[in-house]
């Protein structure tokens, strides 16, 4: 049913829009009784229940950050089945991010270009949604991504950072600094260690006792990812989430043209598989067994959920596919994990 709905209808509409129209119901299953009649058709299998970061969730599998920006969504994400919601990236100014149109659909590679820019209401009506969230006892787990406001300059990030912690770390599951996205200039060049270190250090201390993770980009060359995951270990920090988005455009099966006329921004969905996989396998590797490691990138199935976890992740996220597979995905995830 879903598939043909993309191809007659989502697929030739603007796939911004069509983001905005799904959000809107996602956010009405969220409400009662609604949430009640849709989590009792996607309820995953108590199997599945995992502990990690010291936080119960009832499947591995969640929604990476970027769907749901200005957290909007995450009662209605639950309520389909995700494990847990990863909400942002927010920023502690608001922005409109890039100017329109910056999503753009590759369908013959399962896959998108976005250039959003961290578009966002900014950390504060974050803060404020999420206390009406836990006003509820809503039984979500939400991380919350925090990235780098657009007008402050490289050298001031780290007090930009350190703001938006100090008004969502509190309210949050988890916090991840991200520092990743190709989409926000100098963003990328806060990876280096030299530069990653006093960010973290100081986002870790005002973070406090909310686990805090740091997400990388898979441009990154091997021996980069490996110094910024023993630099995550040194600095105490929670866990790493690998990875993000990516600016190649190897390997792709839609025209060239087509391609090129999407211009700059992240590419996600299938053609980052592999590379995400060879990724958390650098990680696990230079990291303790205690350490959490969340696999995000080219994630489709359940095959390639257990095929993360086999790999060492503790915890699989995945954004691109739910575009192409409909609102049933999750719940397609956990019934496959369980036989």
């Amino acid at each position: 049913m879903y598939p043909l709905l993309f191809r007659v209808v989502l697929a030739r509409m603007d796939p911004e829009t069509a983001h905005h129209a799904g959000m809107a119901v996602i956010r009405l299953l969220g409400v009662r009784p609604f949430a009640w009649a849709t989590r009792a058709l996607t309820r995953p299998d108590s199997s599945l229940r995992t502990q990690v970061l010291g936080l119960n969730f009832d499947s591995p599998f969640g929604v990476a950050a970027g769907f749901d920006k200005n957290v909007k969504g995450a009662q209605g994400l639950w309520a389909l089945g995700f494990g847990h919601v990863e909400v942002g990236t927010v920023t502690a100014i608001p922005q409109d991010g890039n100017p329109r149109p910056r999503l753009f659909r590759l369908i013959a590679d399962r896959a998108v270009i976005n250039r959003m820019g961290f578009n966002n209401a900014g950390a504060d009506a974050a803060a404020s949604r999420l206390r009406k969230l836990r006003a509820k006892k809503h039984r979500a787990v939400i991380g919350v991504n925090i990235g780098k406001s657009r007008v402050v300059e490289v050298e001031d990030a780290t007090a930009d950072y350190v703001r938006s912690a100090a008004l969502l770390a509190p309210l949050a599951d988890y916090l991840v600094v991200n520092v990743s996205s190709p989409n926000t200039p100098g963003l990328r060049g806060l990876q280096a260690v030299e530069t990653l270190r006093p960010l973290l250090e100081a986002v870790r201390q005002t973070a406090g006792a909310t686990p805090l993770l740091v997400k990388i980009a898979p441009d990154l060359e091997d021996d980069e990812v490996e110094a910024i995951s023993r630099l995550a270990v040194e600095l105490g920090l929670a866990g790493l989430i690998a990875t993000n988005t990516t600016i190649s455009r190897a390997g792709l099966n839609t025209d060239h043209a087509v391609v090129g006329a999407a211009g700059a921004g992240g590419l996600s969905g299938a053609p980052l598989k592999a590379r995400a996989l060879q990724v958390l396998r650098l990680v696990r590797a230079a990291v303790p067994s205690e350490f959490v490691v969340i696999s995000a990138g080219g994630v489709e199935t359940a095959t390639d959920v257990q095929e993360r976890m086999d790999a060492g992740a503790d915890l699989v996220q995945g954004y691109t596919a739910f575009l192409y597979r409909g609102p049933l995905w999750a719940r397609q995830i956990n019934k496959s994990l369980t036989r």
